[in-house]
């Protein structure tokens, strides 16, 4: 009966977690073992033929000026996004705490921006820099709305920092709402009694009771960041002249535009190595200041 009941187990779960594992298989895992093997080859990506070439991409990749700008501005914009988006996720969430009448509506109204499609959102975004913020220019003469919004490589880097920030500070706030909402009110009514100001309920209590929330957006605003694609394709293309290019543009346009798929394949395998290490490190160093409510 026992070895039984093991065999209906193990088809229970065979049923239930073989299809998604199959598709698993074959969409993740195949893909990225291919993708390994390609960065050793010449393959363009069509032809019938593949010839290995060892290590010869990662020599051309290194030596690859664009690559390092396009390095260059993936950090830059990492870090800027990651900061903005989280303060300002942050002062939201805190805000929308408050028994504010027009709470809930301010929540969804801040959320919506995270289901708009990044390409449709950049569209949007470059008529608003190109259009909607000349007309304004024109109309109040404020220097701001006047800049070459996308035309310019410190202009480009803001406009899309900006366009990101605005699209995902909202689905952070939410994350940041429900760590806020789980803090023990009775910790917080403690330390008012003995004396505690906002700054330092904030700093004791409510900061090491929501770093769950903290490491979670970290990672997400962190790994969303390293992998912007979209935004930049439709905002900028990676102009002017390469300098708003990020990695993942980078690689796109070596594999699809430039037909060198094993070069491509090999910035894509570096690129994966660089954005798993840095996101294990930052929730590792993040998972070791949680505390438990």
């Amino acid at each position: 009966m026992a070895g039984r009941k093991r065999w209906m187990n193990l088809l229970m779960q065979s049923v239930f977690l073989g299809p998604s594992l199959l598709f698993f298989v074959v969409i993740v895992v195949i893909p990225f073992f291919l993708g390994m093997y390609y960065s050793f080859t010449d393959w363009n990506g069509v032809a019938l033929t593949v010839n290995w070439v060892g290590g010869r991409n990662f020599a051309a990749m290194f030596a690859d000026s664009k690559f390092w700008v396009s390095f260059w501005f993936t950090i830059r914009f990492t870090l800027a996004v990651v900061i903005l988006t989280n303060v300002i996720a942050f002062l939201l969430a805190l805000l929308l705490v408050q028994q504010l009448k027009m709470r809930n509506l301010l929540r969804t109204l801040f959320f919506i921006p995270n289901v708009i499609g990044g390409l449709l959102l950049g569209f949007i975004w470059q008529f608003i820099f190109i259009r909607g913020f000349a007309a304004v220019g024109r109309a109040t003469g404020i220097g701001f709305f006047n800049l070459e919004w996308l035309g310019t490589e410190a202009t480009g880097f803001w406009g899309i920092v900006i366009v990101f920030v605005w699209q995902a500070a909202g689905y952070m706030m939410i994350i940041y709402i429900a760590g806020l909402m789980n803090v023990d009110r009775s910790l917080i009514e403690a330390a008012e009694i003995d004396g505690a100001g906002y700054g330092q309920k904030l700093r004791f209590i409510t900061f090491p009771l929501i770093m769950p929330a903290i490491t979670v957006c970290l990672f997400l605003s962190m790994s969303n960041a390293f992998k912007m694609f979209d935004l930049n394709l439709s905002l900028t293309r990676g102009g002017p002249f390469g300098s708003t290019e990020s990695l993942a543009l980078n690689i796109y346009t070596e594999a699809f535009t430039n037909s060198n798929y094993g070069l491509g394949t090999a910035k894509a395998l570096l690129f994966f190595i660089i954005v798993a290490a840095v996101s294990s490190l930052q929730v590792w160093f993040t998972k070791r200041r949680e505390v438990q409510s």
